[in-house]
């Protein structure tokens, strides 16, 4: 199973490349937002616990979703894998979806760090505000995020470095280049 954790700064491309590895690789997509959103209109136990949270403006604890990974993992036993976008966040969820997965007989094959200089982000997500209208795509917002990220995501690079797992893919130029790059890294794994 190949398992693909893919992370970098906000406006990094997470997003589309995360897109074009699913339609190649035949992997299911895990966004923790969409998970959580599914789970509370379920009603599910554990989406009612989320729920409990979200309502009240708090971060929904680890261990919920978690929880909820470990669901989604053991009802997709049929998949090819998996790519996780936007989690983990931090150190330690990192070190709580090693273990779930780890009970689960499996683990992370390789992480897919998009590195990509402040200055291009911060270009970015001005522009995509532009064509969105996201509110949060504005200057000072982007920067509070990237503080964020380089407080909060960024040591999970020395973590999966000390794994073997981190491959550090240069996030400009092209879509079709930045994806090339990925693939020749995925594709040297598998092999």
């Amino acid at each position: 199973m190949l398992n693909i954790v893919i992370f970098g700064a906000p406006g990094s491309g997470k997003g589309t490349q995360s897109a074009k590895l699913i339609e190649k690789y035949g992997l299911k997509h895990v966004s923790t937002g969409d998970l959580l959103r599914a789970e509370i209109k379920a009603n599910s136990p554990l989406g009612q616990m989320a729920e409990s949270y979200m309502s009240k403006g708090q971060l929904v604890p680890d261990e919920v979703v978690i929880g909820m990974l470990d669901e989604l993992i053991k009802k997709n036993s049929d998949v090819e894998g998996f790519i996780f976008d936007g989690f983990p966040r931090t150190l330690e969820q990192g070190k709580a979806l090693d273990e779930m997965l780890e009970k689960n007989g499996q683990s992370i094959s390789l992480v897919l760090s998009l590195e990509v200089k402040d200055e291009e982000l911060v270009e970015r997500l001005l522009k995509r505000g532009e064509i969105s209208g996201r509110s949060d795509d504005n200057r000072e917002t982007i920067e509070s995020r990237l503080k964020v990220y380089y407080d909060q995501t960024a040591p999970l690079k020395e973590f999966y470095r000390r794994q073997g797992k981190l491959h550090e893919i240069y996030g400009e130029g092209s879509i079709d280049d930045i994806f090339a790059a990925m693939e020749k890294v995925i594709d040297s794994f598998a092999q």
